[in-house]
């Protein structure tokens, strides 16, 4: 080879592998660099990175499975839920129970344990100004279903339980709330349930479902600490004729669900809105509601920290009332979506503009 073309060969060879160092470095920058704006932008909204799950369909309550043992008076209903155990399935025959039922077994993800009955199967209180009808305490695992509680003080109260789906029940004529899950109760689902007719003795305290603990309360009920009954689901509700709050969601409670219930605030009489949300990270979603003394639903901050940080979705506000569909004072990271609407509302949607979701 001339020396000319030896320094031609080299030359090319330059060239070549600088076009090759480009076509390199461009493929970095476009679809697997880091370098390119498409990458390096922002997850918009509704992307997988910042989408919470769709909640799963509300269930329709199944049918009683068969019963393990079969009750049809007070003494055997007390007696079976005293000899509780994982798998049984207590079935409840119509008839009138009058009493103060409790039960604190623990079932298992694979045996639940089940009591179930029909709406002629009446769990009776016998006086609204004391009592609570049907008390689950220290337990898990519980599904309770089909039955009719009313005429106590307090209707469901479940306090440090987990995982217990509660459907189906009809839940009226009480003196206070129908169904109340407190005390560090988390996990539970409280679904498909007819509720009404709460705050027969004291309007203050009628709330249709109360999740968590005042903070003037905490002391009493959990070690001066919130009660954190976390990650409850309220879901397919049908709830009126109540006093205070269709749905009271309290300071120190967090990640619940509250989703495709229909609330009637035409009862209400010792509060403004159907729903009041005290709690963090809430999703409230694909519910609907009608008949409010002033708003729809409300965020408060109690505690510092707290009513922050809930999402609004989906929801339907016919609020017949002065005020908003979603009253978010304070803000404080709470979010509307523009999924949700708002009429007969005197002051409009909402106090802070919509979001895209």
């Amino acid at each position: 080879m001339t020396r000319r073309g030896g320094l031609t060969a080299l030359i090319l060879a330059v060239v070549a592998l600088a076009v090759a160092v480009v076509v390199v470095v461009v493929g970095l920058n476009g679809s697997n660099g880091k370098g390119s704006a498409q990458n390096e932008r922002e997850p918009q909204p509704g992307t997988s990175q910042e989408a919470a799950p769709p909640p799963a369909p509300v269930e329709t309550p199944a049918e009683c499975p068969e019963a393990t043992v079969t009750v049809s008076n007070p003494n055997d209903l007390m007696t079976a839920l005293d000899a509780a155990k994982p798998g049984d399935a207590i079935g409840i025959a119509p008839g009138v129970y009058t009493g103060n039922f409790t039960a604190s077994a623990a079932g298992t993800a694979e045996q639940p344990i089940t009591l179930c009955g029909t709406t002629e199967s009446i769990l009776d209180g016998g006086t609204t100004d004391d009592g609570y009808v049907f008390h689950l305490e220290d337990s898990s695992y519980w599904v309770l279903q089909g039955f009719t509680v009313r005429n106590g003080q307090k209707g469901v109260m479940v306090d440090q339980s987990t995982n217990t789906v509660i459907q189906g029940l009809t839940v009226t004529t009480l003196g206070d709330e129908a169904i109340h899950l407190r005390k560090f109760s988390t996990d539970n689902r409280v679904i498909g349930n007819t509720i009404s007719d709460t705050g027969l003795r004291k309007p203050k305290f009628g709330e249709g479902v109360y999740i968590g603990t005042a903070e003037s309360n905490w002391c009493d009920i959990s070690n001066c600490e919130p009660d954190r009954s976390d990650r409850n689901e309220i879901a397919g509700n049908t709830i009126s004729g109540t006093t205070s709050e269709n749905v009271d969601i309290k300071e120190g409670t967090s990640d619940g669900i509250l989703r495709a219930n229909s609330f009637d605030g035409s009862g209400i009489v010792e509060a403004d809105s159907w729903v009041d949300v005290k709690g963090r990270g809430w999703i409230i979603a694909e519910n609907t509601g009608a008949n409010s003394p002033l708003d729809g639903f409300q965020t408060h901050e109690i505690v510092d920290g707290w009513g922050t940080e809930n999402v609004f979705r989906d929801n339907v506000a016919q609020v017949n009332g002065p005020g908003l569909g979603y009253s978010l004072k304070p803000v404080r990271d709470n979010v509307v979506e523009c999924s949700n609407t708002a009429s007969d509302a005197g002051e409009g949607l909402s106090n802070e503009p919509c979001t895209s979701g």
